[in-house]
C-alpha cells in the first residue's frame, strides 16, 4: 500500500488576512428601521410622530421602503393603521412575499411595545440617510472635479445645489410621472380655491395684484426703467408692503446703495419724514417722537438687506438658499440686473453674455427656491432719443434679448413728468403731476395693462392712486341739454304764445 503524501504546512502572515469587519459598509441602523416601523404598527400616535420627518428614500432596506410607503399610503386615505391593514396593503401593492410576508411584519410588532422613543430613533434614521446621500453626492463631485472640461463655477454650484437639496431633507427625484404632477397641480389649485384672497405673495398695488394674483412662485419678474424713475423706490415700496403688512420674509440685494441708505429710505416713507430731513438730522421734538413711534413696526419686519459689492451670480445664489433654508424667505429683490457679475472666468468679455447668463441663473433659483424673484434692469438711451411718447417697449431692455426670453413677467416704470410731460397722452389729458406708470409688458401666465400709481418724489415712495385723484366729469341736466334741440332758435315759443294777443286798437304796446 502506497504511503501518502505528508502534507507540509507552511507560515501564513496574518497581517495579509483581510476580515470582512474591516471593510466599508453604508451608514445605517437597521435594527432601529425595525423598531420605528413596528412601532408605527401598533401605535397611531408613533404613525403622526414621523410621518413628516421621514420618506421611503430614509430606509436603507428595500423591504423597510415598501412597508412605510404602504403605511404613508394608508395614513394619506386615513384608514387605521395595523398589522392587518398593512398586510392588506401590501397584498394589494403585490409586495407582501418580496418583504418577507406576515411573517416579517409579526416579528417587527414584537420588537417594540409602545412608541415611547420613536421620534429619538426617527431622528437616528434620517442622520443615516444623509449620511449616505452625502457619500453618493460626494463621489458624484469628485468624478466630475477629474473633468478638466468642466467649469469650476459651474461645479461649485452644482455641489452646492445638490447638498442644498439633502439640506431640506429630500434628494429631488430628476423625473416625475404625469399622473404625479396632475395630483400635485389639482391640490394647488384646491389650496388657492380655500385660501382666502391672493394665490401669490401681495405687492401691496390693488390693480397689479389683481393683474397677476400676487408675485407667483418660480416666476422672474424684470422691472425695468431708465435711471432716476423710482425702480428701487418701487421694489422698496412693494417689500415693505410685503414685509409690514403682510408679515411676508423678503430678501433684498443691493448692489447700487448701502443697506443703511436703503433702510433710511423705508423710514422716510414709514415716517412721512422727508430724506433731507433724516440726512441732515434736524428734527423737532414732535418729528423725533413720530420717528420712534412710526419706526417700531419696520423694526419688526421679517425684511433682509445685503449690501455686498461686486456680488456674483455665485455667490448671491449661495446666500439665497441660506436665507431659504434659515428664514423661510418667500421673495427675492436684486437691485439692479446689469451690476451682477457671473464670477467665472469671462473668456469671452461678452457683456451680452454675461446678462444672459444672470437672467437664466435667476429663473433657475427662482425655481430651486419655489419663490419669486424680482430684478431690477436699466433700459437703453433709446427711449430718451424717441420723439413724442417716452414709453419704454420691450425692445428697450439693455444688452440681450435673454432677460426679456428668461422673465415671466416684464414691467416698466414710465413718469412722463421726468420728461418735462404735464399731461397724459389720453382723452382726458390728466396732470400727470406725482403720478407713474406700471407698464406690464410681457405678462407669460395673464394679460397686459397700463396701471397708474401715485408716486411721492419726497419719500421716495409708491401708493394706490385713489380714485379721488383722477378727474371727475359731473353729469347735470343742463349739460344734457346742450346737446338736444331745447335751445334751438326754431323751437322757441311765439310772441304770441309768450304774451299772448296784443290788440293794436289799445294803442298800448304792452300786453298788461
Amino acid at each position: 500500500m502506497k504511503q501518502s503524501q505528508k502534507i507540509q504546512g507552511y507560515q501564513i502572515d496574518k497581517s495579509t488576512l483581510i476580515h470582512l469587519e474591516r471593510g466599508k459598509i453604508p451608514p445605517q441602523a437597521l435594527d432601529l428601521e425595525e423598531v420605528v416601523l413596528g412601532a408605527m404598527m401598533i401605535d397611531k400616535k408613533g404613525v403622526d410622530e414621523v410621518v413628516d420627518m421621514l420618506s421611503p428614500e430614509s430606509f436603507y432596506k428595500e423591504a423597510h421602503q415598501h412597508i412605510f410607503s404602504a403605511i404613508l399610503i394608508l395614513f394619506e386615505k386615513s384608514d387605521p393603521i395595523d398589522l392587518l391593514t398593512v398586510s392588506g396593503q401590501l397584498k394589494k401593492e403585490g409586495k407582501l412575499e418580496q418583504i418577507g410576508g406576515d411573517f416579517y411584519l409579526i416579528s417587527l410588532t414584537q420588537k417594540v411595545s409602545s412608541s415611547a422613543h420613536i421620534e429619538f430613533h426617527a431622528r437616528i434614521i434620517l442622520q443615516k440617510f444623509i449620511q449616505r446621500s452625502l457619500i453618493k453626492i460626494s463621489s458624484e463631485i469628485i468624478e466630475q472635479s477629474y473633468d478638466e472640461s468642466m467649469d469650476v463655477f459651474d461645479l461649485l454650484d452644482n455641489a452646492e445645489s445638490k447638498l442644498y437639496d439633502v439640506t431640506l431633507g429630500n434628494v429631488k427625484k430628476s423625473t416625475e410621472t404625469a399622473q404625479d404632477l396632475v395630483i400635485q397641480a389639482k391640490k394647488r389649485i384646491e389650496e388657492i380655491a380655500n385660501k382666502e384672497g391672493l394665490s401669490g405673495v401681495p405687492s401691496g398695488f390693488e390693480r397689479v395684484d389683481k393683474m397677476t394674483s400676487g408675485w407667483q412662485p418660480s416666476d422672474l419678474i424684470i422691472i425695468a426703467a431708465r435711471p432716476g424713475m423710482g425702480k428701487t423706490a418701487l421694489t422698496l415700496s412693494m417689500a415693505r408692503n410685503m414685509a409690514v403688512n403682510n408679515n411676508v420674509p423678503v430678501a433684498f440685494f443691493s448692489l447700487e446703495m448701502s443697506s443703511v441708505q436703503l433702510i433710511t429710505r423705508l423710514i422716510s416713507s414709514e415716517t412721512g419724514l422727508s430724506s433731507e430731513k433724516l440726512r441732515t438730522g434736524k428734527l423737532a421734538k414732535h418729528e423725533w417722537e413720530q420717528l420712534n413711534v412710526k419706526v417700531k413696526s419696520l423694526e419688526q419686519a421679517p425684511l433682509f438687506i445685503d449690501d455686498t459689492p461686486a456680488l456674483s451670480i455665485f455667490h448671491l445664489r449661495a446666500k439665497a438658499r441660506r436665507l431659504a433654508s434659515q428664514h423661510k424667505i418667500k421673495l427675492l429683490s436684486v437691485d439692479y440686473l446689469q451690476l451682477r457679475t457671473v464670477g467665472g472666468n469671462n473668456k469671452t468679455g461678452n457683456r451680452e453674455q454675461e446678462i444672459s447668463t444672470i437672467s437664466r441663473n435667476l429663473k433657475s433659483l427662482a425655481k430651486e427656491l419655489d419663490i419669486p424673484v424680482i430684478a431690477l434692469s436699466q433700459l437703453s438711451r433709446a427711449v430718451e432719443t424717441r420723439t413724442g411718447s417716452k414709453r419704454p417697449i420691450l425692445s428697450d431692455l439693455r444688452e440681450s434679448g435673454a432677460i426679456e426670453q428668461d422673465a415671466d413677467i416684464v414691467s416698466f416704470i414710465y413718469r412722463p413728468e421726468y420728461y418735462k410731460i404735464d399731461e397724459w397722452d389720453d382723452e382726458e389729458r390728466s396732470p400727470t403731476e406725482g403720478q407713474a406708470e406700471f407698464i406690464i409688458a410681457k405678462h407669460r401666465n395673464g394679460g397686459l395693462d397700463n396701471i397708474r400709481l401715485k408716486f411721492n418724489g419726497s419719500l421716495g415712495k409708491f401708493e394706490n392712486l385713489d380714485n379721488f385723484d383722477s378727474p371727475f366729469e359731473f353729469h347735470s341736466k343742463m349739460n344734457a341739454a346742450a346737446n338736444d334741440n331745447t335751445f334751438k332758435p326754431d323751437s322757441y315759443p311765439s310772441q304770441d304764445q309768450a304774451f299772448g294777443t296784443v290788440n293794436p286798437e289799445d294803442g298800448d304796446d304792452m300786453p298788461f
